[in-house]
C-alpha cells in the first residue's frame, strides 16, 4: 500500500501540483487508515513523494512554474533532466521505509466508508479537469503565449462543460450554483496568492538595490562564487535552506542572481534542489505545511522520524543528476 500511495503521489503531483496532490491523498488516507499513528507515517512519506514528483513537471510545483514562466527552463527540459533524479529521491526513502517495523503487517480498513452516492458526470469532470491542466504546457509550446492564457482557456472549457451537465437525476435549476465554476473559484486560497505575490515583490525590490555597481542578488551570487567555487555545492546548500526559508523566495532570488541561458543544467539543478530540499522539514514546502495542518503532524516527530529518509533521497537525486550531467 505504501508503494501504491507513493506512486500515485509522485505522478499526481506532476499534474495537479504537489500541494493539491497531498491534500487529495491525505483525505483519501483518512478513509483508508483509521489509526492516526500509522497514518502519520504514510502522510509524511506522501510529502516526500509529492515534492519529488512536482520537481520534474513545469506545473508540479510553484518553483518549477516560476522557472518555466521566466523562460529559464522548458517543459521538455525539466522532464528530460529531472525525471530520473526525482524518481531516485522518491524511491530511496520508500525502499528504506519498507524495511521499517511500522510498515510490516496488515492495515484495518473500513470499505463501507469508501462507498457512497456518486454524482453523474463526476468522472467526466475529473478527466476533463486533469486533461486541461496537462494541456497548458502544450499550449505554451505550440502558441508561445504566456502559460496563464492557456490556464484561463482551460478554465473556460471546464466552466463551459460544467454549465451543461446534470450532476443529479432530478437536477433542479435552483441547485445549479452548487456545481458552478463560480462556486469553485470562490474556494481559491487567496491568502497563499498574496503571500507569493509579496515574496516576488520583495525579491524584485532587492534586484533594484545596487551594491558595488551591481544588483544585490548579483552581488550575492558573485560572493558565493568566490567563497564556494563549485556551483553544485552552492545550489545543494540552497536546497537545504529551502527547508527552512521556503523554496519560493530562494528560487526567485536565484533567478535574479544568475544569467544562464534557457535549459542550462544549473536551472534544472535549482529546480530539483529547491523542490525536493523542502521535504527535509515539515515546514519546508507547501505540501508539508498542508499535511501538518490537516493531520497535526508534530515538527519534532517529523524531524526525528522522516528527515533522515528525505535527506538520503535528496543526496541520491543529487548524485544521479551529477552523473547524468557528466555522461549525457
Amino acid at each position: 500500500m505504501l508503494w501504491i500511495i507513493g506512486i500515485i503521489a509522485f505522478f499526481l503531483s506532476a499534474i495537479i501540483d504537489n500541494l493539491t496532490a497531498t491534500i487529495v491523498l491525505v483525505t483519501l488516507l483518512r478513509k483508508l487508515i483509521h489509526s492516526k499513528k500509522e497514518r502519520l507515517w504514510f502522510v509524511a512519506l506522501i510529502v516526500i513523494a509529492a515534492n519529488a514528483g512536482g520537481a520534474w513537471s513545469p506545473i508540479g510545483d510553484v518553483t518549477t512554474t516560476m522557472l518555466w514562466i521566466g523562460n529559464k527552463t522548458s517543459a521538455a527540459g525539466l522532464v528530460k533532466e529531472l525525471l530520473v533524479p526525482s524518481l531516485a529521491t522518491f524511491a530511496v526513502p520508500f525502499f528504506i521505509a519498507t524495511l521499517l517495523p511500522v510498515f510490516k503487517g496488515t492495515l484495518d480498513t473500513d470499505e463501507s466508508e469508501l462507498t457512497g452516492e456518486k454524482l453523474k458526470s463526476s468522472r467526466l469532470m475529473l478527466y476533463l479537469g486533469l486533461g486541461m491542466i496537462i494541456f497548458v504546457p502544450f499550449f505554451k509550446t505550440i502558441t508561445h503565449l504566456p502559460p496563464y492564457l492557456g490556464m484561463m482557456f482551460s478554465l473556460g472549457i471546464v466552466w463551459l462543460v460544467s454549465e451543461y451537465i446534470h450532476p443529479e437525476e432530478n437536477f433542479d435549476e435552483k441547485d445549479r450554483h452548487l456545481y458552478s465554476g463560480l462556486r469553485a473559484l470562490s474556494r481559491i486560497e487567496l491568502s497563499s496568492i498574496l503571500f507569493f505575490l509579496g515574496i516576488l515583490m520583495a525579491v524584485a525590490s532587492l534586484e533594484t538595490l545596487a551594491i558595488e555597481n551591481m544588483g544585490t542578488l548579483k552581488y550575492m551570487a558573485t560572493m558565493l562564487q568566490k567563497s564556494i567555487p563549485n556551483q553544485y555545492i552552492v545550489v545543494s546548500i540552497l536546497g537545504l535552506l529551502s527547508a527552512i526559508i521556503d523554496n519560493v523566495p530562494l528560487v526567485a532570488a536565484t533567478m535574479g542572481m544568475y544569467d544562464f541561458p534557457l535549459d542550462h543544467h544549473l536551472w534544472h539543478f535549482i529546480a530539483y534542489a529547491a523542490g525536493t530540499g523542502g521535504s527535509l522539514l515539515i515546514i519546508g514546502s507547501a505540501a508539508g505545511v498542508a499535511a501538518m495542518g490537516m493531520e497535526k503532524i508534530d515538527f519534532i516527530w517529523y524531524f526525528k522520524k522522516i528527515t533522515w529518509l528525505a535527506f538520503l533521497g535528496y543526496i541520491a537525486g543529487i548524485a544521479i543528476f551529477m552523473l547524468m550531467d557528466v555522461w549525457l
